[in-house]
């Protein structure tokens, strides 16, 4: 069996911004209207969804497609 040598997605010699103002502020707006939503769910039928894979998949796609980002990096810090 051969052994592969790993090969990370960002190399260590890359240097990508990750904690900028972009997601900062995409990650708040989305921590407002998710949590927002989560409480009135809460309170009026009793059930709480998981909202953290929605705002992923809503700011993944907002920052690969309408901001022509190719940073995972920054959709993490999202």
């Amino acid at each position: 069996m051969e052994k592969k040598e790993f090969q990370p997605y960002i190399p260590a010699d890359k240097v990508t911004p990750e904690l900028t103002a972009t997601s900062i502020i995409m990650g708040v707006i989305l921590a407002v209207v998710f949590g927002a939503a989560n409480a009135y769910l809460g309170l009026r039928v009793g059930m709480t969804v998981s909202a953290s894979i929605p705002a992923a998949v809503i700011a993944m796609g907002v920052i690969r497609v309408v901001m022509r980002r190719n940073s995972i990096l920054e959709s993490n810090i999202v």
